[in-house]
């Protein structure tokens, strides 16, 4: 990478990454006028056509992903759930439409992620600032904690709720037992950590001379924060919004456990349709539902994204983190808020069920619980020991990894392209959409799809014996997330810095490598770490596909809670502390790998 930097300054094009805001009007006016010879820019009307073979690449290989790993199961499942017995019978649509829980139901799911979307942004906004803008002793620890709610099993996170909201509990108080307010405080336990990231992630790399120029004329930091940094970052808060909403629309594992008999979503029917029930149609029908739900959001995102993203200047984190100062009001809010919500919202939660692994079955205190994991459990509760499943955990993680980071690494690259043609753009606005959607279709909906359409091999491949299934399902979950995570800052590079180093002779390749890939790469750290830490806690289509010897360490969590035993009990809660702390070691590592060392400076 080195070399190729150093390629591109001989040929004049590194000033021009330095100082993309001031390129000179000689190098500006060449631009122009070698436009229509660009070989790959991101700007307006060059993005796409000199190079269709590797674009066309670039495209197909995630499309055809998402077609045989997502569309073809899901649809396999609504087409069964429509045609049962080879005849199409739509008669379930008015049934499941007309029956007023159904619409409870949507309200229900509506409500809650709208109040949780809302309360994760507003907490996370100044954690953001505090971890990513302000420089200070253990911020990489403080970073890979507040990520770590995010990951945990949702069943673990609502028996620690539940625990604690319960009259007995320590917030017992509230009355927050089987209540709406409950659950949306849960879910922004799990998804402000997303916000904090995602924002955070474009913020520490905001140039901060434009807001030291706005307080130097006289605008007081609200101002500032106001006019200045919010619209910079409004592109990726409506990211990890959308993100967030995708998520508390789609909660099961929370709602199933806090929500009891009153409290319900779309995602918790149609499990019970499914599970419980066997009623397919019913299942299809609010599957299509949902995602009818989701699309709309993801389009009104979309359409409120594209209206605010414009082109900036990125500097090194280097460059853009000050040291914490208690003389500032900013900073002194910041930190006291940040306190707050991390202690509040985070740290009780997690504090509650690291206390809680250490109590043993017969009321003692002691360490029985985690030396009990390398058993089976009373009664031989598994099949596999915990450390076993942590091994299982950590290999298909990986894999999954790997596997969402080329498919959504490619969709972020072509998304993040700006062509002249509307109808280029519209093509780009709709693949985006499309690589949202696995966010908002049930993973029960997934992982009973894989079941039906994966009992034959595909490509030549037997999914089921060759140890792919489990990954591939992890991976399509995982891809948005690197979408999201990647896409704005590929989306702020400076167009211009693409048609100097194209104007200049360099390649398609060359240019990817020596502007996006650079600049790219201070976000793929975070967005490793984010993929990795989403497999190692995804539950929903786990649950279907791992059979019972290669059980992930979710899956084991779960069937330790669900079987008898305080022996059983208290296992659960340990190897939940031990995912916790696993969790917060990949995140802390994902932050070395998105160190300023990594892509050189820009």
């Amino acid at each position: 990478m080195d070399r190729d930097r150093r390629g591109l300054s001989r040929s004049g094009a590194a000033g021009s990454a330095h100082h993309g805001q001031s390129l000179s009007r000689s190098g500006a006016a060449g631009s122009a006028h070698h436009g229509r010879s660009l070989s790959l820019t991101g700007s307006r009307g060059h993005g796409l056509r000199p190079a269709p073979l590797l674009w066309g690449v670039a495209v197909a290989v995630p499309l055809g992903f998402l077609a045989v790993f997502f569309a073809w199961p899901v649809a396999a499942l609504v087409v069964r759930g429509f045609v049962p017995d080879g005849a199409l019978d739509l008669t379930g649509f008015v049934e499941v439409l007309t029956r007023p829980r159904t619409w409870r139901l949507v309200g229900l799911t509506l409500t809650q992620a709208v109040l949780g979307t809302a309360f994760s942004v507003l907490l996370g906004l100044p954690l953001a600032y505090l971890l990513y803008r302000r420089s200070f002793p253990g911020r990489s620890l403080a970073r890979g904690l507040v990520t770590v709610p995010f990951v945990l099993p949702a069943v673990v996170v609502g028996v620690a709720f539940r625990a604690l909201f319960a009259p007995s509990g320590v917030l017992g108080f509230l009355g927050l037992e089987e209540s709406l307010a409950g659950i949306v405080v849960a879910l922004v336990f799990f998804n402000v950590s997303v916000v904090v990231r995602t924002v955070g992630g474009l913020w520490e790399r905001l140039d901060p001379r434009a807001e030291e120029a706005a307080a130097s004329l006289g605008a007081g930091p609200a101002r500032v924060f106001r006019t200045v940094t919010l619209p910079s970052l409004a592109p990726a808060i409506t990211s990890a919004a959308s993100v967030v909403f995708l998520f508390c629309a789609t909660a099961f594992g929370v709602v199933l456990v806090l929500g009891g008999v009153r409290y319900g979503t779309i995602e918790t029917e149609i499990w019970t349709c499914t599970t419980q029930f066997l009623d397919l149609r019913s299942a299809s029908v609010l599957s299509v539902l949902q995602l009818v739900v989701i699309s709309a959001a993801l389009a009104v995102s979309a359409r409120a994204r594209r209206r605010r993203e414009a082109a900036l200047h990125l500097v090194s984190a280097r460059r853009s983190a000050r040291p914490l100062s208690w003389r500032s009001p900013a900073d002194v809010g910041a930190a006291l808020a940040g306190a707050a919500i991390v202690v509040a919202l985070i740290a009780l939660p997690l504090a509650g069920l690291v206390v809680r692994s250490f109590r043993e079955p017969d009321g003692t205190w002691g360490p029985g619980n985690y030396l009990a994991l390398g058993t089976t459990g009373e009664r031989n509760a598994l099949v596999v020991t915990v450390w076993e499943a942590t091994a299982t955990s950590l290999r298909i993680a990986l894999t999954a990894t790997l596997i969402a980071l080329v498919v959504g690494g490619l969709v972020a690259l072509v998304v993040s392209r700006r062509p002249r043609s509307v109808g280029a753009r519209r093509a780009i606005g709709t693949l985006d959409g499309l690589f949202m959607l696995p966010l908002g279709v049930s993973a029960v909906t997934v992982g009973f799809g894989f079941l039906i359409t994966m009992d034959q091999p595909v490509l030549g491949v037997d999914l089921r014996t060759s140890g792919l299934l489990v990954p591939v399902a992890q991976a399509v979950v995982a891809v948005p997330l690197v979408v999201r995570t990647v896409l704005p800052v590929l989306r702020a590079i400076d167009p211009r810095l693409r048609e100097v180093a194209a104007v200049l002779g360099s390649g398609p390749g060359r240019v990817l490598r020596t502007v996006d890939l650079p600049i790219a790469l201070r976000s793929v750290g975070l967005a490793t770490g984010f993929a990795f830490a989403v497999s190692l806690g995804e539950f929903g289509a786990t649950s279907f596909l791992a059979r019972p010897d290669g059980a992930t360490l979710p899956v084991v969590i779960y069937r330790l809670i669900g079987r008898p035993g305080a022996e059983n009990y208290g296992m659960a809660l340990a190897a939940s502390v031990v995912l916790a702390a696993l969790t917060a070691t990949v995140m802390m590592v994902a932050e070395r790998l998105r160190d300023d060392r990594a892509g050189g400076e820009f």
